[in-house]
């Protein structure tokens, strides 16, 4: 196999010079590059990419950090980032943080000692803590804005005034809100989000029921708390909540959607398997982990090593909001007024003709 001083040789120039212009740094004349080229094809070279990378500093790999691989949500991400890394040329080394804030730090910088740059999804570390951590590798974030750093992430907030508008059409005028966790930023987000098309929406009330686990044993919980409130519809803060709501309110006799509507936010595979089907926002999922790639690559440049960039110095965060959809399934009904035997006074229900918006 011909070498890079074989065709240094041939060419009549130097092993460095043989380098820039395969590499088309733009450091050699075009002529000299011409040269270069004609005489590799003529020999059969074939640059080792590994060499290459070590003599510029790279390692042609990126890592990725999520808080939970076993998440259909985070699965759908990874895949995205795999496949588009792959078409690039970049392996990536993926971390599973188990939604422990404190084991972020650690895991980061072991990855930045491999990588060439990181993507950060969903971290669950302070800001601080993450524009900490954006010092010391090139960083993307996935589902979170912080500061200036460069992200990618999808309009939460849109998607749940999508849900709600869509309850409220239905007739639903006290709608439970089952958030994430505390450390979620989706989650605060979507609560953000609530509030603001509740505002909008005359006569509708939200119960906020607190933070739960993003599980199925998460939303398991939550629906007793849901059962103890006087609402006809629940948005969980993700579908494996609401796909354990659902769990729960069967075990409990309650019918969905005929006692209580349950909105999930994803719409994960799961959430088409289930009865009732779930009424959720789709998130477009590997594209995120697409889109993250793309600006990650950016950031590292073509030639040069990565640079470590004070992300404080950023003149201005680059962030791309995805658009969401909501998905109408089974788990959502309109609502009716009964009488209620015993007192003789009206309830509303979670089943009967839709109601015009008002």
């Amino acid at each position: 196999m011909a070498s890079a001083r074989d065709v240094a040789e041939s060419a009549g120039v130097s092993v460095s010079t043989v380098s820039r212009a395969l590499a088309s740094t733009g450091r050699v004349s075009p002529a000299t590059r011409d040269r270069v080229v004609a005489a590799a094809a003529r020999l059969g070279y074939q640059p080792d990419p590994t060499a290459r990378g070590l003599r510029m500093g790279r390692t042609h790999a990126i890592g990725l950090l999520v808080p939970d691989l076993e998440n259909p949500y985070f699965a759908s991400v990874t895949k995205g980032v795999q496949a588009r890394a792959r078409a690039l040329g970049y392996a990536v080394f993926i971390v599973d943080s188990e939604e422990d804030a404190t084991s972020e730090t650690a895991l980061v910088r072991e990855l930045a000692r491999r990588v060439d740059g990181v993507l950060l999804a969903s971290p669950r570390s302070s800001d601080h803590d993450v524009l900490g951590l954006a010092g010391d590798v090139p960083t993307v974030l996935v589902s979170r804005e912080v500061g200036a750093l460069p992200s990618v992430a999808v309009d939460d907030r849109d998607g749940v005034s999508q849900a709600l508008r869509h309850l409220y059409v239905l007739g639903h005028r006290r709608v439970a809100v089952a958030a994430g966790p505390v450390s979620s930023w989706s989650s605060e987000r979507r609560s953000d989000g609530l509030r603001r098309a509740a505002e909008s929406l005359d006569g509708l009330s939200l119960v906020e029921l607190g933070a739960f686990s993003p599980y199925f044993s998460g939303g398991f919980a939550a629906a007793d708390h849901v059962l103890a409130q006087d609402v006809t519809a629940v948005v969980a803060f993700n579908d494996l909540m609401a796909l354990g709501m659902l769990g729960r309110f069967r075990e409990r006799g309650v019918k969905v959607p005929d006692d209580v509507s349950v909105v999930g936010f994803d719409d994960v595979a799961v959430a088409t398997l289930v009865s009732p089907a779930l009424t959720t926002i789709r998130v477009p999922r590997t594209r995120l982990g697409r889109r993250a790639v793309d600006l990650l690559v950016g950031e590292l440049g073509s030639e040069d090593p990565p640079a470590r960039v004070d992300a404080g110095a950023r003149p201005g965060p680059t962030v791309d909001r995805l658009p969401v959809e909501l998905v109408v399934r089974g788990s959502t009904g309109a609502v009716h007024e009964v009488v209620d035997r015993r007192t003789g006074a009206p309830t509303r229900t979670s089943a009967g003709p839709p109601v015009p918006l008002e």
